[in-house]
């Protein structure tokens, strides 16, 4: 474990948030990454509930990095979403809606990547799954076409199993690394 939080603290929170204030957000980036991992882990066993397959969960993580970010901004922050450095007066008038509504857009891009993700990957998965029901019991193919299909379903099924072990932590990677952008 204590690779991972290194690797977290080292390579996501320092980089994206800065040397001096990356301590007060760390504990919240390990805390996501670690949760996002395990539930995506725990989603791939038998008797596990797919938690970030849940569209509540996902809101519930983003609105809390919408949160964190909004509470912690400093004022240079707030500047460049209400009066924008270097940018005509006039154009500066426009940009104040348009910049509102990007402070909205990121937790719902985190939101949305997260849920359609997991969600996609469990979809195939149990696509596959159907088919080699479906391939077993179409006895119009004879029993040695139904065998094969049912065999090679079964192997891209496992094929996929895999790729979702890399997915969940990918996707606690991606949530973690842009969670640490917007803070």
């Amino acid at each position: 474990m204590e690779p991972l939080v290194i690797y977290v603290r080292d390579e996501i929170a320092k980089p994206n948030i800065g040397e001096k204030k990356y301590r007060k957000f760390i504990g919240y980036l390990l805390t996501v990454f670690f949760f996002i991992w395990i539930a995506n882990l725990l989603g791939l066993t038998p008797l596990g509930t797919n938690l970030t397959g849940n569209i509540a969960v996902t809101v519930s993580l983003a609105l809390i990095t919408y949160l964190i970010t909004t509470f912690s901004a400093n004022k240079d922050y707030w500047k460049h979403i209400f009066w924008m450095p270097g940018v005509h007066w006039i154009m500066k008038i426009f940009f104040i809606p348009i910049e509102l509504l990007g402070t909205l857009t990121k937790p719902f891009a985190l939101l949305v990547r997260l849920y359609a993700n997991i969600t996609a990957g469990h979809v195939v998965l149990f696509t596959l799954l159907g088919a080699i029901t479906v391939a077993k019991t179409d006895l119009s193919l004879g029993a040695g076409a139904t065998t094969g299909f049912g065999i090679f379903y079964f192997i891209l099924a496992v094929f996929i199993t895999l790729i979702e072990l890399l997915v969940a932590f990918l996707q606690a990677y991606i949530f973690t690394l842009l969670s640490a952008l917007f803070i």
